[in-house]
């Protein structure tokens, strides 16, 4: 029996209850509630379903609240579910660095970096980072049609 009274819940149940208290360990974690969002995200571990998300969402939360070694823990915890977590692996390297764990922290860091170029889809932005990597597209695209309208002025004028 779980702790909503229910006896083994589906397969589809536990990852719905996933869902939502991943949702809801998100939204007491920006409203600084950590110790509840840690309850929350510690309570879905019971469903063995996407775990490596789990332990994910506490590192930052644990991170968050200052816990850097609670946050390692729970990246670590979340790359044994997944080593291809490519967050995962970010998010360790940064937590090491603030512990001053430089060595392992660049190492891990690079390794985020490979799991990156190797898995793009596996790349979760924040709204944030989302914004930043729009505007240097929008950047990038405005450089290359100015480049292309030169390179073409320049055809034009050197056919006359």
């Amino acid at each position: 029996m779980d702790s909503s009274g229910l006896q083994n819940p589906s397969e589809a149940e536990r990852h719905a209850r996933v869902t939502e208290a991943l949702a809801r360990g998100e939204e007491l974690r920006q409203a600084k509630e950590y110790d509840q969002s840690i309850d929350v995200l510690v309570e879905a571990l019971q469903y063995g379903v996407e775990k490596a998300k789990i332990y994910f969402r506490l590192g930052n939360t644990y991170f968050d609240a200052g816990r850097l070694d609670h946050a390692e823990y729970a990246y670590r915890r979340a790359i044994d579910c997944d080593p291809a977590y490519v967050n995962a692996h970010h998010n360790l390297s940064v937590a090491l660095r603030k512990q001053g764990k430089l060595s392992e922290s660049v190492k891990l860091y690079r390794q985020a970096q490979r799991l990156a170029m190797k898995h793009p889809d596996r790349v979760q932005l924040n709204p944030e980072q989302t914004e930043h990597a729009k505007r240097i597209a929008r950047r990038w695209l405005i450089a290359a049609g100015i480049s292309l309208g030169i390179i073409v002025l320049g055809l034009i004028l050197l056919s006359r």
